[in-house]
């Protein structure tokens, strides 16, 4: 049996990924950590994993971006690989996971679902494909009133999953209504909406002369998050030091 720590306990994710785990036979929470006590759990809750004196063999986090790099440091003092999902990580704090990766395992990914990680594989084809063919790209996500980062660490990965393909020879543009002239042919529009309840939408816009092409990803709940965030959590466990994704839990 594995012996997860749910760093982010309290929040809506943690709680999922908790009733999720209680139903999975191998792997089990062990520890919370949370600096809010408002729910109850079956395990025991700290306010940062530093304080949290239960033996584990897997952290996951769903949590914020500002108790980032306190978690980093608490991983390797205690030898604990981590399945990363936090997003809206600063480019230091980016370069403190990779740091952190060659001391411990890590697991970073923007989004945690099959659908979204077989997605950007599709991306990277399809790009090869169609921008060298003039096709402009445009990328729309929409998310729910609470979100906080914008755009979301989706976006910005599938929008990376289109570059890499393209020799990461396109730049990004976030709001057009700052200059008033027409798209450059090597950019990628990103748009973020955000009400509602919306739990994540992607739209994915390859648009040529007289056709267009369109990839897109729904999630009706955070349980498709969830569920790849306990694979990951199984497949980390024991894992050597290294930075991981989730095409190495996922192989297709």
């Amino acid at each position: 049996m594995i012996k997860a720590i749910m760093h982010g306990c309290n929040g809506k994710m943690g709680q999922v990924i908790s009733r999720l785990v209680c139903e999975d036979s191998k792997i089990e929470i062990v520890a919370g950590i949370d600096i809010s006590q408002r729910s109850s759990n079956e395990y025991p809750v700290f306010s940062n994993l530093e304080k949290c004196d239960v033996d584990a063999d897997v952290v996951i986090d769903f949590s914020n971006a500002a108790v980032t790099d306190e978690l980093l440091d608490a991983c390797v003092k205690k030898n604990l690989p981590v399945v990363l999902c936090t997003t809206g990580l600063s480019e230091e704090q980016l370069q403190k996971v990779e740091d952190t990766g060659k001391k411990v395992a890590v697991l970073r990914s923007a989004n945690m679902s099959l659908g979204i990680n077989l997605l950007m594989k599709i991306l990277k084809e399809a790009a090869a494909v169609l921008a060298p063919a003039g096709f402009d790209i445009e990328l729309v996500e929409k998310h729910h009133n609470q979100k906080v980062d914008a755009p979301s660490g989706t976006a910005i990965a599938l929008a990376d999953s289109v570059n890499e393909a393209l020799n990461h020879e396109y730049t990004y543009k976030y709001d057009r209504s700052q200059e008033r002239k027409k798209r450059e042919p090597k950019e990628i529009g990103i748009v973020a909406v955000r009400g509602g309840t919306i739990v994540g939408e992607h739209e994915v816009i390859f648009a040529g002369e007289d056709e267009v092409i369109t990839f897109e990803h729904t999630a009706y709940s955070k349980a498709v998050f969830g569920k790849g965030a306990v694979e990951a959590a199984k497949y980390l466990a024991g894992k050597p030091a290294g930075m991981y994704t989730m095409s190495d839990v996922i192989q297709f």
